[in-house]
């Protein structure tokens, strides 16, 4: 069904820059700018107080919940576990849609920031004050939140990658610790070889991995330009990404497990799964998930698909955004704040989770920081620099959710059949172009 109304159109138009996510994003500096909405009074929602329910599945929410109460007595903050990811946009787009239900704050991971400002569901947050946080962020999260003088959501995490590697795996078998996409694919086969029971990674077909490591690659797939989209997995990136993953495909050298089941958690502590490609967020699910393999496990740089080159790109992160339907949105909005910059992000950090803020980021005591998890290694500072080597010019496509929901029904068939990942990509574009199509937006044309 074709529903290309023209409030949709509109505000496709003015999405089309919120989903970039790289230095070249457009959009204002302007630290005043206020959206063209008027400042809102968020000091008196605070003095008034009142209660906050916010949908997150974030863990460390809970403490920045306590300590903004303790601070604002008179608030009350409710954190609810609505589901992860996919569930919780479905129940997020359910309350919409019935008018009833919605919380007050809801977290959005980037990709899907822009269908829910398209479906125009979330506030501008600027404004509230949003826009004054231009430079507190890092480039990546903050263009994924932002156009032009629209602030969508308050960035509350980011997820530049880094190789996590189980080093008493690797060091049994004399196997080094690969620095290419090459030496991955080597190691794969030596280690399989060794030991069968044992795979270099796992990967049953993942949307968020596969663009992450497309990312990475140079490759650009998406691209929006008013209510124009074009999406087109033939680029040279893409490529470089399908001939280096179908090798271990073929070859069968990824564990066959999904990831954050419970065979993957066995498999991350027995060794049989030996590295894991993915954001700087992942310490901490390693400490509650994989207690038993403490010490075993270090962090280093992503694989190069090109020797020598720095290359990275971002995987996962989350936001924290205000609905349209939220029924206090000043008070909505300073919980966000709060949770997001200063002693907000502070106390998340402290929690284990990995700063979009600049300032921390930049920290000697982050930088310094050990993990006893990672044998007192430095982590941070490998994914810091990974942080500063994320590809500019990524964009999703401005009904991502949408997208990823059909991945498993195309690019997953080259996990079990004979259809290579690039059938399965070209596969995945085509229904990608018909939903948008159907949708009202101009694509590939």
């Amino acid at each position: 069904m074709r529903t290309n109304s023209t409030l949709r159109l509109l505000a496709a138009a003015a999405m089309a820059c919120a989903i970039t996510v790289g230095a070249t994003a457009c959009g204002s500096s302007d630290p005043a700018a206020d959206g063209g909405g008027g400042k809102k009074d968020v000091k008196s929602a605070l003095e008034k107080g009142g209660k906050v329910t916010v949908w997150a599945w974030e863990p460390t929410l809970k403490k920045v919940a306590a300590d903004f109460e303790k601070k604002y007595p008179q608030v009350d903050i409710e954190i609810v576990n609505a589901g992860t990811g996919d569930k919780q946009y479905t129940a997020l787009q359910n309350a919409i849609a019935a008018g009833s239900g919605a919380p007050d704050v809801a977290q959005i991971e980037y990709y899907a920031v822009g269908q829910f400002a398209i479906g125009e569901s979330i506030e501008d947050l600027a404004p509230y004050g949003a826009a004054a946080h231009d430079k507190s962020f890092t480039t990546g999260p903050w263009s994924a939140v932002k156009y032009d003088k629209a602030v969508y959501a308050l960035p509350m995490d980011s997820g530049p990658m880094a190789l996590f590697y189980n080093k008493k795996v690797f060091d049994k078998h004399g196997v080094a610790v690969p620095t290419t996409w090459d030496e991955y694919v080597e190691a794969a086969r030596t280690l399989h070889k060794a030991d069968p029971k044992i795979f270099i990674g796992n990967d049953t077909g993942d949307a968020g991995a596969t663009t992450s490591l497309i990312w990475q690659a140079g490759g650009r797939p998406y691209r929006t330009e008013g209510t124009d989209v074009t999406i087109d997995f033939s680029d040279a990136g893409t490529k470089t990404y399908t001939d280096t993953w179908q090798k271990l495909l073929d070859e069968d050298l990824l564990s066959p497990v999904s990831s954050w089941s419970d065979e993957w958690y066995k498999g991350l502590a027995d060794g049989s799964i030996a590295t894991l490609a993915i954001g700087a967020w992942m310490p901490a699910n390693f400490t509650s998930g994989v207690a038993s393999a403490s010490g075993d496990w270090r962090a280093a740089p992503l694989p190069q698909w090109t020797k020598g080159k720095t290359a990275s790109a971002e995987n996962g992160g989350s936001s924290l955004a205000v609905p349209k339907a939220a029924r206090n949105k000043e008070l909505a909005y300073a919980f966000t704040e709060y949770a997001t910059t200063g002693a907000g992000a502070t106390s998340r950090i402290a929690e284990g989770a990995f700063p979009a803020t600049r300032a921390d980021l930049e920290s000697k005591a982050f930088l310094d920081t050990p993990f006893p998890y990672f044998g007192g290694q430095q982590a941070n500072k490998i994914f810091a620099g990974s942080a500063r080597d994320v590809g500019t010019d990524w964009s999703y496509l401005p009904y991502q959710v949408y997208a990823n929901s059909v991945f498993n029904d195309t690019v997953g068939k080259a996990y079990v059949s004979s259809t290579t990942l690039s059938q399965g990509l070209d596969a995945w574009q085509k229904s990608s172009i018909k939903y948008g199509t159907d949708q009202g937006f101009g694509v590939n044309k």
